[in-house]
């Protein structure tokens, strides 16, 4: 019998989990050819998530939870979630149900057929504000034209991964992850579902304007190099810019003689200038970051539980 493990991060889903517990029963009554296991990731919960998973653990042999040491972020959880991944394929979803466990059986229909990563492709997107689309939407386009890889738009991490996708993606340790990038990056073959995503059922999203964007800045510069290139263009063009100004000046003063007048362009030149090194350094700089925090090679994450067994590092 194969076996099916849905892996869900859990960050202050304390009022969700009971609902989506229940969603998860009906999905696996539905499916019952199929062994399941439902992996919970918390990620350093501040409310009682953790609790509310032990009991779930007590009821049903086929919870299994893992809990991370602190707060490292949905990126690292889902890569714990890999590494304790029973499953011949895994089914990523949110636990807030805007992601429908009703889908999921498309996905194994798909994954039967032989696909290797069907993923869900949001045809509304919920309760988000329109500002939040447009600029989600401007992203996915921006990180298309940069990458080398095809960058699915519209598409999250709800998605059903298969198990050689999965030890694939366990290979992949970097600290500052894109998963959505890496998705596409590995290749396989892939399938792609519709779907209207719905509203939380309960609960604010902690995803602010702020982590958003550093996720965005994560998915540029993990996803590709184009940043650096774009800061040479502008460097390269500021210094032809500024070869033909001073040929302009140098025959100026040849044929007029020299005058005191020109004050605020050499201000305009000298603030521009300034401007475009300032931006090149600070993109360099997010790239030097990254090697930084690679080069110490430090674990992605700590578990701190797996069930009931305590974890540590010798």
């Amino acid at each position: 019998m194969k076996k099916v493990t849905l892996l869900i991060p859990v960050y202050n889903e304390e009022a969700t989990l009971p609902v989506l517990y229940k969603r998860l029963l009906e999905l696996m009554a539905r499916n019952g050819g199929y062994e399941w296991e439902m992996l919970f990731v918390n990620d350093g919960s501040s409310d009682r998530s953790l609790d509310c998973l032990r009991r779930l653990r007590a009821e049903d042999p086929r919870v299994n939870y893992v809990n991370l040491s602190r707060n490292f972020g949905k990126e690292i959880a889902m890569l714990a979630g890999f590494d304790y991944a029973t499953g011949d394929c895994c089914v990523v979803m949110d636990a807030d149900l805007q992601d429908p466990p009703e889908l999921v059986d498309q996905m194994l229909k798909y994954w039967e057929e032989g696909y290797d990563d069907i993923y869900a492709r949001r045809r509304t997107r919920g309760e988000e504000s329109w500002l939040r689309r447009r600029l989600s939407l401007a992203f996915y386009s921006l990180l298309q034209k940069m990458s080398r890889i095809d960058i699915l738009p519209n598409v999250g991490d709800f998605r059903l991964l298969d198990r050689r996708c999965v030890l694939t993606l366990r290979r992949l340790r970097e600290h500052e992850r894109y998963t959505k990038g890496l998705f596409c990056w590995i290749g396989y073959r892939k399938k792609g579902i519709e779907f209207d995503r719905g509203d939380r059922v309960a609960g604010r999203s902690s995803w602010s304007f702020f982590r958003l964007l550093n996720l965005a800045i994560e998915g540029i510069t993990s996803s590709s190099t184009a940043p650096l290139r774009i800061a040479t263009v502008c460097g390269l063009l500021c210094s032809v810019s500024s070869f033909v100004y001073g040929i302009y000046f140098l025959v100026k003063t040849l044929l007029y003689g020299d005058q005191a007048a020109g004050f605020p362009t050499l201000i305009i030149v000298i603030l521009f200038l300034g401007g475009i090194q300032l931006f090149a350094l600070g993109v360099i700089g997010e790239y030097i970051g990254r090697i930084f925090k690679e080069t110490k090679g430090r674990p992605a994450y700590i578990a701190s539980d797996y069930n009931e067994t305590k974890l540590g590092y010798e």
